[in-house]
């Protein structure tokens, strides 16, 4: 059986087949772009009306060998998750349930430690100016964690949960970022690109030159302009699928 009609017969068979390929896409070019960070970092993808059903990848799997149909389908609300035979990364679900709970906005959650954003979050100010463009999409729209109190379990991800608020970007200080979205296509733009406006900004303060910072009426004007781009993130994933699909298509399966 082909990668193609494999792909069709679960489609078929499994309401949520697709979700599980773009969550498997997302995971294979994390590891691509290195942002991954071995077999840690989750990405989870509400299922439910409510967000509280979610796919999320299994334990201790590395991003590039991640396929659609290994995602794991739990729910926020079951106290025996952690019981299961397949149980997923104590952490994850701590985090990931208490976001998915609480943050009905949060379809997708993508959380990762890559590079350029981690150095972001280890600033005493982790606050990022309006340099560029990439950096103007962000103006606003970032909630910022500054209480690292452990490895996210219990108190800490209601906490994390809470602080996340309604916005699509929480950095996590001492610890990496999250994305938070509608989709697997949105969110992954936003990891993209934030992670791109991390490098410039990092770069910058390599310099030890003073920042040219826009001010706040241009900086919001832009990250208007961004949003008004509504397809953008869509036809950056199909790209992202299609070249897979040439390259790599048993994620897919």
């Amino acid at each position: 059986m082909t990668v193609t009609s494999l792909h069709d017969s679960r489609r078929n068979s499994d309401p949520y087949w697709d979700a599980r390929v773009d969550l498997a896409c997302a995971f294979r070019w994390t590891v691509r772009l290195n942002m991954h960070e071995g077999i840690a970092n989750h990405f989870s993808l509400a299922v439910s009306d409510d967000g509280s059903r979610f796919l999320m990848n299994p334990n201790s799997r590395h991003f590039s060998r991640i396929r659609a149909r290994d995602m794991l389908l739990l729910d926020a609300h079951d106290r025996e998750t952690m019981n299961r035979p397949d149980a997923p990364d104590p952490t994850a679900w701590d985090i990931h349930g208490a976001i998915h709970r609480r943050a009905p906005h949060a379809r997708c959650i993508l959380h990762v430690h890559s590079k350029y954003a981690l150095v972001l979050a280890t600033l005493k100010d982790p606050v990022m100016p309006p340099i560029d463009q990439n950096t103007m999409r962000f103006y606003d729209r970032i909630a910022y964690d500054n209480g690292y109190d452990g490895m996210g379990l219990g108190e800490e991800a209601e906490r994390l949960a809470a602080k996340l608020g309604d916005k699509t970007v929480l950095v996590l200080g001492n610890h990496g970022v999250l994305f938070a979205n509608a989709s697997v296509a949105a969110a992954f733009d936003e990891m993209y690109y934030f992670e791109r406006a991390c490098e410039t900004l990092i770069t910058a303060y390599m310099t030890g030159r003073e920042l040219s910072v826009a001010s706040d009426a241009v900086a919001r004007k832009t990250a208007g302009q961004w949003l008004a781009y509504p397809s953008f993130a869509g036809s950056h994933f199909n790209e992202l699928k299609a070249i897979l699909d040439q390259e790599d298509p048993d994620y897919r399966t």
